[in-house]
């Protein structure tokens, strides 16, 4: 069976975020601004998730205060949390890896609420893909680890990583999953990413578990 067979890129609409990531990082000195009110921003700021074109806001405190509200704007912008929380004791075999016909050894998994489905997607040169075939597997891996249901739809992601000693998981922000896929994007080389590439998932990698473990 061909890799083409079992991925396709996804829909333009979830890659809109990834593309602003990907875009103010090459702009170097550029400033970002809010979403909403359109004021300068720090380049360490909050955001939410637009349900209506699945796409994530940058947003200023005023603005994300306001908007993160309960039925702000009737439930169309949904709060971006901030937990970072280890997956004690994850494991997952090569068997229900493959499975899930993920072609990498990364990926992340996150409720889409317009589905009301478990979707993943992994990362790659043209940014993320989605895998299509049925999720089973997962829900085969959450009977052992009851912790990986318990993510909010939409906002928050468990992003999975496979390596030779192991393999880790972690409950993050969605946001933190879009942004280490643009970084990946931008360093991309040859069929596994190369060192750059590497380089950037253990640095992100380092920093998730150091602030699920703090």
């Amino acid at each position: 069976m061909s890799l083409e067979s079992l991925i396709h890129p996804v829909d333009e609409h979830p890659l809109r975020a990834l593309r602003a990531f990907v875009q103010s990082a090459r702009a170097e000195g550029a400033s970002e601004r809010c979403a909403m009110c359109a004021v300068p921003i720090p380049s360490a700021h909050r955001h939410l998730v637009d349900t209506a074109d699945r796409t994530i806001k940058c947003m200023c405190p005023h603005c994300h205060m306001l908007f993160s509200e309960p039925g702000a704007a009737v439930g169309r912008y949904r709060h971006i949390p901030t937990r970072h929380q280890r997956i004690a004791g994850f494991e997952v075999t090569q068997g229900e890896w493959d499975d899930l016909q993920i072609p990498v050894a990364l990926a992340f998994f996150f409720r889409n609420s317009d589905q009301d489905r478990i979707v993943a997607f992994y990362p790659g040169p043209a940014g993320a893909t989605e895998s299509l075939l049925p999720l089973d597997a997962w829900a085969r891996i959450t009977t052992r680890h009851p912790d990986l249901d318990d993510i909010e739809p939409d906002v928050e992601a468990v992003i999975v990583r496979r390596t030779d000693a192991e393999a880790v998981a972690f409950i993050v922000p969605i946001d933190r999953c879009y942004e280490l896929t643009g970084r990946l994007r931008m360093h991309w080389s040859g069929f596994d990413g190369g060192r750059e590439a590497a380089a950037a998932i253990d640095q992100f990698f380092d920093d998730v578990g150091a602030r699920a473990d703090a």
